[in-house]
Formats: C-alpha cells, structure tokens, sequence
C-alpha cells in the first residue's frame, strides 16, 4: 500500500505544481494587459489635452473673409 500512496501523492503533487505554472502564465498575460492598458489611457488623456489646448488657426482664417466678400460681388442695381 505504501508504493500506491507514493504514486497517489506524487500524483497529487504534480497537479498541483501544474496548476502553480497556469496561474502563473495567466498572471503575467494580465499584467502584461494591464500595462498596455494603461499606456493607451494614459495616451488618449495626452491627445485629448493637446487636442483641448491647440489653438484652432482654420477658424480665425475663414473669419477675416467674411466680411470682404459681401458687397463687392452684387450691386443693388443689378437684376437678377
């Protein structure tokens, strides 16, 4: 009996040694995740803010020709 519960522990114990490696692969994949993770945050809150803070020059380029346009192409006495 002795040699059939050395086979049953040894048994046992590569189980468990066997479950020890997955979890330790699945721990590394979520960290590994994790950092990726927060890398990608952490890129998005810089984009957002360099987004907030740049000046929008197109803007102020239409509004100078607004006002210059208007009267010169039509007369009041043209007819349409």
């Amino acid at each position: 009996m002795s040699k059939v519960e050395d086979i049953i522990a040894a048994t046992k114990l590569n189980e468990l040694i066997n479950k020890k490696e997955e979890s330790s692969q699945c721990k590394t994949v979520l960290w590994v995740l994790a950092i990726v993770g927060a890398v990608a945050a952490v890129a998005a809150i810089a984009y957002a803010v360099y987004c907030f803070f740049t000046p929008d020059y197109l803007e102020d380029f239409e509004e100078d020709f607004d006002d210059d346009f208007d009267d010169d192409f039509f007369n009041d006495d043209d007819q349409v």
